[in-house]
Order: structure tokens, then C-alpha cells, then sequence
């Protein structure tokens, strides 16, 4: 199905894709844009025929942030709260849906943008896409991108992103550890379809389990994160997916996964 307005959603082969469309604006990120983008991921986070979620953006740019032409008309200081609470909550959102979220970013991608990234799941990339967080050239820190990106690149890297606003490309993303795969943009399609397609093949509910399991845990001590991997594994263990596909495994076939 596909559906007008600023985000769009195609879905094919048990994924969702959900393109930002508002490139004349880079898809900036108004409050409408963000409010569809939450509607449309509390959708397909219901919708047990989606098995992966791919995020993407069309005309030049993937996502060139908060739009500041509308930040810059709110003058008061409790309704940018409102909007910054808004934006964290549908971030959030791409870590709580139990699908895996995969980035296809194309170009641009700074600020929020940036953010919107390093909450995902998985991150392709083509080579000529270029990654920043760059509110301190215009006297705004990145604080609410700060927070995903210093959750996956080390802290001296996210700061001096943070502090210098520059632009790093493709491949020192992916060498900071901020992008799984770096392909040609001729390439890039086919490579998100490709890890799409290993992706769907796996159990939907061990999936679900696993990626809620790997950032609960990410927050914990060593000890407490060795307890609670060791708690959701023997229960997953018992669940109808693992006993199939440990069955499957053995008698050399393929399994038959009974969802989530």
C-alpha cells in the first residue's frame, strides 16, 4: 500500500518502506512530518506481516533535520520542549517496534537527521552520503542527536562531530562504526534488498526478542547484562520458534517460523 503526504509507505516482500518526503525541504523534520512518521511506525510496529522496516528519503537529501524555519517561529519555551518530547518519542519508537529498522541513506543526513540514523537498527549507505551533526554553526548544540550518536560511536568521535559540526562521508561513518555498509549509489538499492531479504528469513519472534534484549541490555553492568541475556534466552529457548528451527536445523530443512 502507499499512501500520500510526507511520509510515504510501500510495502513489499514482508517489509515496510517508509520514504520522508518532503524534498524540497530535505525532509526536514516538521512537526507534521514527525507526527506521521509516529503514526506510521505505531502502524507497522502492529502489523505482524512486516517483518523489516526500511527508512528512507527522496530528492537529494536523506534528512537534513529539525526544520529551523518552523523552530524559529516558536517563541516559547515550553512548546519547544513539546516538540523536542514529540521527536524523542518517535525516535524511540524505531528502537521499541520489534521489527529491525535498516537506514538506506542516500545523501545528506545531519542534525536530527543524523539522529535519525544512529537510532536505526542497520545503516546502508552509498558512498557519496555524508553524515553530521551541526547545530553548533548556527549557535545550537546538538543535544537530542548527542544522545543517539554517543550511543553508537565512541564518546571522543561523537564530540568532536558535536563540537565541530563538520561533515564526515560514508566511509569514516562506517569506519566510527555509525554504518553497517557502505555500497555505490547504483548499488544501494540492491544492497538494502539484499539484507532485507536474509532478514525476513529469520524467526520473527526470536528477532523481536533479541533486539529488545540487545539494547535493555547495552544499558546494564556487565554482571546485570549477563543475568537478564541469560533469563531471556532460557525463554526463548522454551518458545515454538526455537524448538522448530532447532528441529529444522537437525532434520536438515528448512523452518516454518510461527511469527511473533
Amino acid at each position: 500500500m502507499t499512501s500520500p503526504g510526507p511520509v510515504l509507505r510501500e510495502d513489499r516482500d514482508g517489509a515496510a518502506f517508509l520514504t520522508l518526503n518532503r524534498p524540497e525541504q530535505r525532509n526536514a523534520l516538521s512537526r507534521e512530518m514527525i507526527e506521521v512518521l509516529q503514526r506510521q511506525l505505531d502502524a507497522v510496529g502492529a502489523d505482524p506481516a512486516v517483518r523489516v522496516v526500511v527508512l528512507a528519503g527522496s530528492g537529494p537529501a536523506f534528512c537534513a533535520g529539525h526544520d529551523l524555519r518552523e523552530m524559529r517561529q516558536i517563541d516559547d519555551e515550553e512548546a519547544l520542549q513539546a516538540l523536542f518530547r514529540q521527536c524523542s518519542r518517535m525516535m524511540m519508537t524505531l528502537r521499541r517496534i520489534p521489527q529491525p529498522v535498516i537506514a538506506r541513506v542516500h545523501g545528506l543526513a545531519t542534525a536530527a537527521g543524523c539522529q535519525l540514523v544512529a537510532m536505526c537498527d542497520l545503516v546502508v549507505a552509498a558512498e557519496e552520503a555524508t553524515f553530521a551533526v551541526s547545530g553548533i554553526n548556527v549557535g545550537l548544540f546538538c543535544s537530542t542527536p548527542g544522545v543517539a550518536l554517543s550511543r553508537q560511536v565512541a564518546r571522543r568521535h561523537a564530540l568532536e562531530m558535536l563540537l565541530t559540526g563538520e561533515p564526515i562521508d560514508a566511509r569514516a561513518a562506517e569506519r566510527k562504526g555509525l554504518v553497517n555498509r557502505v555500497v555505490p549509489s547504483s548499488d544501494l538499492d540492491h544492497e538494502v534488498g539484499r539484507l532485507v531479504a536474509t532478514l525476513v528469513t529469520k524467526s520473527p519472534a526470536a528477532v523481536a526478542s533479541g533486539k529488545r534484549m540487545f539494547y535493555e541490555q547495552a544499558e546494564m553492568d556487565l554482571a546485570a547484562a549477563y543475568e537478564h541475556a541469560g533469563e531471556v534466552m532460557a525463554r526463548d529457548m522454551m518458545s515454538a520458534d526455537a524448538g522448530e528451527g532447532i528441529d529444522a536445523f537437525l532434520e536438515k530443512r528448512v523452518p516454518r517460523w510461527r511469527g511473533r
